[in-house]
């Protein structure tokens, strides 16, 4: 299954989902009449429409019909959507260590256009070298067996092809300085993944930059967080929030908005891409 076909079940998914709440506002009818009318709880009906479960076709069917939808060609469209929202993506086979709540991002991040990142705690996953990956994952899952912890850095190695992929999205992180700091793995773990910082900052379509330290507070303080863009007009731009035991993913308009304003502040006060490669080879020089 290619990247690109199984990324963007997930976003047919979101689609559907989105196309289908529309529907139901626009005829008035509640969540729970909806659930009931497919045999389904309220909040099935929530997750349906937020693209979190896969759909079948009967329930879909169900639902145009209770939406009053009776156009053959716009449920043939709607159920052709939901036929190739539940393609199976490459990762669902390390559905032994993904979380379901992971499941959803890595479809994104697959699907996406524009990928912009804040990290704080540790270089972001997409610039991680596999030894540093490996140091992450074993700090991270203490009591993960070493099977695991290299299915771990294999899903994440996997995940970074997309960044030298035929369809790679333009991809802008800014890192804390004290990503740079904080050590993972030994000494030549770390000169290992800043020079690949190096390496992969030239890339045309990554964008690195450095949050120093002396400039103090700035518009990052409410921790790392990611933004996604997607090729699809219907599509909105979500911001991904990861948590210990689960994640948020925000669409709301006023919500994004406030994300994007800390973004563009972090990127114009943050080192330019020149001086962060600089800050770079003076913290390799000192290792």
């Amino acid at each position: 299954m290619a990247t690109s076909e199984s990324s963007g079940s997930v976003v047919r998914r979101i689609l559907l989902g989105s196309q289908l709440r529309r529907l139901r506002e626009s005829r008035g009818i509640t969540r729970e009449a909806a659930g009931y009318s497919i045999r389904a709880s309220e909040s099935k009906i929530s997750r349906m429409e937020l693209g979190r479960v896969s759909f079948k076709s009967r329930d879909v069917e169900d639902l145009l019909t209770l939406y009053g939808v009776a156009d053959d060609a716009e449920r043939g469209a709607l159920l052709g959507l939901a036929r190739e929202a539940n393609v199976a993506g490459w990762w669902h086979s390390y559905g032994d260590v993904l979380p379901g709540w992971f499941q959803t991002y890595v479809g994104l991040e697959g699907a996406a256009s524009h990928i912009g990142v804040y990290e704080v705690q540790f270089v972001h996953g997409l610039l991680q070298t596999e030894g540093y990956a490996h140091a992450v994952v074993t700090r991270g899952q203490r009591n993960a067996c070493t099977s695991e912890v290299d299915r771990r850095v294999a899903l994440r190695l996997e995940r970074q092809k997309l960044l030298v992929s035929e369809r790679a999205p333009d991809f802008h992180a800014v890192l804390d300085e004290a990503a740079l700091h904080r050590p993972y793995g030994d000494a030549t773990v770390m000169r290992t993944q800043l020079q690949h910082l190096l390496e992969v900052s030239e890339q045309p379509n990554v964008t690195l930059q450095v949050m120093p330290f002396s400039f103090g507070g700035h518009s990052g303080e409410s921790g790392a967080f990611t933004m996604l863009s997607f090729p699809e007009p219907d599509l909105p731009d979500i911001i991904y929030l990861e948590q210990l035991t689960s994640a948020l993913y925000l669409d709301k308009r006023e919500e994004v908005a406030q994300y994007e304003r800390a973004m563009e502040r972090l990127r114009a006060d943050s080192l330019s891409p020149a001086k962060s490669r600089d800050v770079l080879r003076a913290r390799l020089q000192l290792m």
